[in-house]
């Protein structure tokens, strides 16, 4: 038996597949950011008066997950940073992702990181709302500039906190006398901005982009690039990126995903001794990430989407189809069981919709006529996900 630490110097010893695996992270930001030329340029045309110290609109970015929404952002922000410091131009980017947990789960917590930015610290609980925006105000208008604040998945953001803290801070600027900020959002959903509150929706006076989703070639293009600079010369089977940018393509052209799998199998090739990355490395991949995705999803998700996703699960094994309505009748039971208020059903077709936008179930609106719609559902998952899935959201829900 192999003791752990000969099992770390045998480690050392190995050769690895990667030159750099940073190149297949999520947070990597390639210096050129192909298939986008159009939508960065976009983005570039509404937030250059940034660089004259003029308030840019306020921007919202949309598109399915990994379309490049993100790493465009953060591109032009970067873009942005460069020429306003060669220039001396007063400018600070800031940019949250409102998934994270503690973060932007309340009010208090989304602008005690603000102030953070600004070099300040406050306690993480404890005092008046009204004051943390003080403390952000006085901090935001200390000096003359342009404050480009982007929130990424800003639909997570209104999900947990609503869209209040959206009409707080664009009116900010009518209180500043220095600086001024914009507000840059990055949401996944398509409708994000049309359920918000009219007041809301008036006091942002956005302009929208859409990112639409890659193709195969585009992926398997975007993956050659990213393959080159992270693995050693012929060390992916030939076949292997086509095969990865078949999956992320089927999945609603999602580059991020193909992206991970390509990661993800290099892993499992370098662990199983193998000297190259083969298919059968790549297919094990494909469960992985899957599951990884599906598992992370629903941890993330508040109890209320974790009942509705429960509900589904609880039916699945009986039917190979459903209804919203019967969906809607096991969901009630189950608030009752975990104590949680009851949504109503139009909400609970919106958190289904959600759903199907995540590829965990497939849904198709069906017209009843004077009845109305509903949604045939069937689950768009692998059951041995199910059953992961299902042990993780009783555990979350008390139900064990």
């Amino acid at each position: 038996m192999v003791k752990i630490g000969q099992f770390f110097e045998n480690y050392l010893k190995k050769e690895s597949f990667f030159i750099d695996k940073s190149v297949l992270f999520s947070n990597y930001v390639p210096d050129e950011i192909i298939f986008r030329e159009e939508q960065l340029q976009e983005i570039a045309n509404i937030l250059a008066p940034t660089l004259r110290l003029e308030n840019p609109s306020n921007l919202f970015i949309y598109g399915k997950t990994g379309t490049g929404k993100t790493i465009s952002i953060k591109h032009i922000l970067n873009s942005i940073s460069e020429i306003a410091s060669n220039n001396k131009i007063p400018f600070k980017p800031i940019y949250i992702n409102c998934k994270l947990k503690k973060v932007a789960d309340t009010e208090y917590r989304l602008i005690a990181r603000l102030i953070e930015e600004f070099g300040q610290e406050i306690p993480s609980t404890g005092l008046p709302t009204d004051e943390v925006y003080n403390i952000f105000y006085k901090l935001l208008d200390k000096e003359k500039q342009i404050v480009l604040l982007a929130l990424d998945e800003i639909d997570q953001l209104t999900k947990k906190i609503g869209d209040e803290i959206l009409y707080n801070l664009t009116r900010i600027n009518s209180e500043l006398k220095n600086s001024q900020i914009c507000l840059i959002g990055i949401s996944n959903n398509l409708v994000f901005a049309e359920n918000l509150d009219p007041r809301v929706k008036s006091s942002l006076s956005e302009e929208e982009i859409i990112f639409p989703p890659y193709n195969a070639l585009q992926i398997q293009d975007i993956l050659k690039r990213r393959a080159k600079k992270a693995f050693k010369e012929d060390t992916i089977q030939i076949g292997v990126i086509e095969k990865c940018s078949a999956y992320a393509a089927r999945e609603h052209g999602d580059a991020r995903r193909a992206i991970d799998l390509l990661r993800v199998a290099g892993e499992i090739a370098e662990r199983s001794g193998s000297h190259i990355v083969d298919m059968s490395h790549l297919d094990e991949a494909e469960k992985k990430v899957e599951s990884d995705k599906v598992i992370s999803t629903a941890i993330n998700q508040p109890k209320q989407f974790q009942s509705v996703l429960y509900s589904i699960l609880f039916i699945a094994p009986q039917k190979k189809s459903f209804f919203t309505g019967e969906i809607y009748e096991v969901y009630k039971n189950l608030c009752k069981q975990t104590r949680l208020n009851v949504l109503t059903q139009r909400r609970i077709s919106d958190i289904l919709a959600e759903f199907d936008m995540q590829g965990i179930i497939h849904a198709t609106i069906i017209s009843k006529g004077r009845y109305g719609r509903t949604r045939d559902i069937s689950l768009s998952i692998d059951e041995n996900i199910v059953i992961k899935l299902k042990e993780v959201l009783e555990k979350s829900l008390n139900l064990t």
